[in-house]
């Protein structure tokens, strides 16, 4: 392969991510306003990450994250495991009262002209108290790690998180991992913690150490401080403008060798065209446009990047791999909550072509 990358053949992980844990409340097409139940989906951009490799694509994972000591915590523990993967845990005593909490995010589906409405409630959150020293890096990473990840999402939650994915970042790449990073900017998170300019700042400081990077034009404007075009005025699934600012990126972060991103058209909240475009090494691939029936679309560009990475890890050409990204993310838009439910045959046969015709 010509990825630049310099990919480890073989560690007691395949795969690797840093970030918060979180449950998804989900009334369905319910308003919250409104809603009288919800379903209960466990995620988190970077384990997300984990689950999907794990759980579809069968490969070696693990998640370093904060869990607290009471029922929510159990239950998202479980759910861990019934992914498959192997959890680096700090531990949070909650005091009975106020916490320290694990985050909740509440998402109801929309429909039709009706788009999804998100909201969280991180107040006193343990992965936000986490803090460089409080995983043994060194250790993590002598058991043999091909490939770490982070994001964006937990770089925002406190001064101390993104401190601990640079740490990180800097013991993966000591032990010869390959790393990645999904800018996923927030500007509702980055709001409460500095605004873009200490974005700007932070998420400088961790790229230096990336190969990977995930993220769209408005990722790589806002996370990056990097000048592009409005990226309101042109076509979603235009490649253009995101391409064209991939010079400025690496001029600013050389080392980088990979940056792919989704293309997402929203006609409506359950119909939108998708594709997927990537730079590699100097060389630029875009994935079909296909036409989705989304039931729920929350964990679509993990489920891309998911795809994506496998198809690095596991030599398949450049191509390959970004359809590979392209067509598990598709099918993670079909399944309710975030994290995958498709198989590997499942994505392999779509991103060949395949369609929704009946298997029998």
């Amino acid at each position: 392969m010509s990825t630049g990358l310099t990919i480890p053949k073989e560690g007691a992980l395949d795969f690797l991510s840093l970030g918060a844990l979180v449950h998804r409340l989900d009334p369905g097409i319910i308003p919250f306003r409104k809603a009288t139940e919800c379903k209960i989906h466990v995620s988190g951009g970077e384990f997300n990450c984990a689950a999907n490799l794990a759980d579809c694509f069968r490969l070696n994972t693990g998640i370093a994250s904060a869990m607290v000591d009471y029922p929510i915590g159990d239950l998202i523990a479980e759910r861990v495991r019934a992914m498959g993967v192997k959890p680096f845990y700090k531990h949070f005593k909650h005091n009975g009262v106020n916490g320290p909490n694990m985050a909740t995010v509440y998402s109801d589906r929309g429909l039709g002209v009706r788009g999804p409405v998100v909201f969280y409630n991180r107040s006193n959150e343990a992965a936000a108290q986490l803090k460089p020293g409080d995983f043994d890096w060194k250790a993590i990473f002598a058991q043999g790690v091909r490939w770490f990840h982070s994001g964006g999402i937990f770089a925002a939650l406190s001064p101390t998180t993104a401190e601990v994915i640079a740490e990180a970042m800097q013991a993966a790449k000591d032990a010869g991992a390959v790393t990645s990073f999904d800018l996923n900017y927030r500007a509702k998170l980055w709001s409460i913690s500095g605004g873009d300019d200490r974005a700007v700042e932070v998420l400088g400081r961790i790229v230096k150490n990336v190969d990977v990077l995930v993220g769209n034009e408005e990722d790589l404007q806002k996370g990056l401080g990097i000048e592009g075009q409005d990226v309101e005025s042109k076509s979603k699934l235009d490649p253009s403008a995101f391409f064209g600012m991939i010079d400025k990126v690496i001029k600013k972060h050389p080392q980088v060798k990979v940056v792919a991103t989704t293309l997402r058209e929203v006609k409506s909240t359950n119909h939108h065209n998708w594709s997927a475009v990537a730079w590699i090494n100097g060389k630029t691939y875009q994935a079909p446009t296909a036409e989705l029936d989304v039931y729920d679309r929350v964990g679509g560009g993990d489920g891309f990047a998911s795809g994506f990475i496998y198809g690095l890890l596991t030599g398949e050409p450049e191509m390959e791999a970004v359809k590979l990204g392209w067509a598990h993310g598709a099918l993670l838009t079909t399944f309710p909550g975030d994290t995958t439910m498709a198989t590997v045959d499942q994505v392999k046969a779509f991103a060949k072509g395949g369609s929704a015709r009946i298997q029998r």
